[in-house]
């Protein structure tokens, strides 16, 4: 079977991408490049959002966003931040028509916020046409069903997030959410987080870019594999303390923060992994507990502050031991003595949560 000049600068991008290595480095094959790179405009639109996200791309430390939006994100292929109502030299008028204009040709949507929906999505407005201003409901609908795939970055865009949170005045939703309810199947990509870390916004372009977003692995929450799959529980450095049976009682304390809420054993993420703000730091290296931000369940219906069920914990026989110098005798707190076993095995943990789930019965038969 024949290949073609471009399938070979396909294959040969593609495999140097996985190699980590740069073909643009040779003269001829970076003027055979330059022939083939193909543009990829991206709509930025930020709906219900506080622009933490955007903040956080910004941050980007390697590669750093100037080289994302000015380079080559992969070989071959070049973005154009063509529409982003925070960064963008244009106002008014003239945003608006940049928008329009990049809508007419093949682009990348990313939505940043939660889309309000009540009355019509008036809550949120983003510029105006004919004197009256246009919702960012109406933008995402329009846009979503003409993009070659949608990323939802941020727990807003996502699953709704904080704006989502009872009472919801303004019917807050998720991008998957609305597009569910309106028949959009444009292929979309969930990047939750509060917020996103820049590498897996970059990660995900990059392979959409490279192979289509049909070849980005999602779990049931549309999250990629290749950054939410890790339990951040397994990773922890305090996960050691959780194994002991060792708790914090207060912040400050140099134990397993899981009796103050930390969400870590249900929240998947590679947090541990990549840190934030260039590698320098992450909530639980900062001593406070994980707020399971990039879960569906976020900003929890309790309390923040609130202990959950953990159905299974994986053996630390598992994983190498984490090992530490602090001692404190072992909390002998019945539920969290029964956490502390679940260490050792899942049956531990199914214990500790049928015993919530009997004193929770039993409050409510004293109400």
């Amino acid at each position: 079977m024949p290949v073609t000049r471009r399938k070979f600068l396909q294959y040969s991008a593609g495999s140097a991408a996985l190699l980590g290595v740069s073909l643009l480095d040779n003269p001829m094959l970076r003027k055979a490049f330059a022939a083939a790179i193909q543009e990829t405009p991206i709509i930025w639109l930020a709906a219900g959002a506080c622009s933490g996200c955007s903040v956080s791309l910004l941050n980007a430390l390697s590669p750093r966003i100037q080289d994302v939006l000015l380079d080559q994100i992969v070989p071959g292929h070049h973005t154009e931040l063509a529409f982003h109502p925070t960064v963008m030299a244009a106002a008014g008028d003239l945003a608006m028509q940049a928008m329009y204009d990049t809508e007419e040709r093949p682009f990348l949507l990313v939505v940043e916020g939660s889309v309000p929906t009540k009355d019509g999505g008036v809550a949120c407005e983003v510029g105006e046409k004919n004197g009256h201003g246009i919702t960012g409901l109406e933008h995402v609908l329009r846009l979503g069903g003409k993009a070659k795939a949608v990323i939802a970055i941020g727990s807003c865009a996502a699953f709704g997030g904080i704006p989502k949170a009872a009472p919801n005045p303004t019917g807050s939703k998720g991008v998957m959410e609305v597009f569910k309810e309106n028949g959009i199947v444009t292929p979309t990509i969930n990047l939750p987080g509060c917020a996103a870390h820049p590498d897996w916004f970059i990660g995900t372009v990059a392979a959409v870019l490279l192979n289509g977003p049909e070849s980005v692995k999602v779990d049931q929450d549309g999250r990629p594999e290749m950054f939410y799959k890790p339990l951040i529980h397994d990773n922890c450095p305090l996960r050691g303390h959780f194994d002991a049976g060792r708790f914090a009682e207060k912040p400050g304390d140099p134990f397993c923060l899981y009796k103050l809420g930390c969400k870590g054993p249900i929240t998947h993420a590679n947090c541990p992994e990549k840190k934030f703000n260039g590698g320098v730091n992450w909530c639980i290296d900062n001593r406070h507990p994980c707020i399971g931000c990039a879960e569906p369940d976020f900003p929890f219906s309790q309390t923040l502050a609130g202990t959950v069920a953990i159905a299974d914990a994986t053996p630390p026989s598992l994983y190498p031991p984490i090992l530490t110098d602090q001692t404190k005798p072992i909390d002998v707190t019945p539920a969290y003595a029964a956490l502390a076993g679940a260490a050792a095995g899942a049956v531990g943990a199914r214990v500790f949560k049928k015993d919530k789930d009997a004193d929770q019965a039993a409050g409510d038969g004293k109400e």
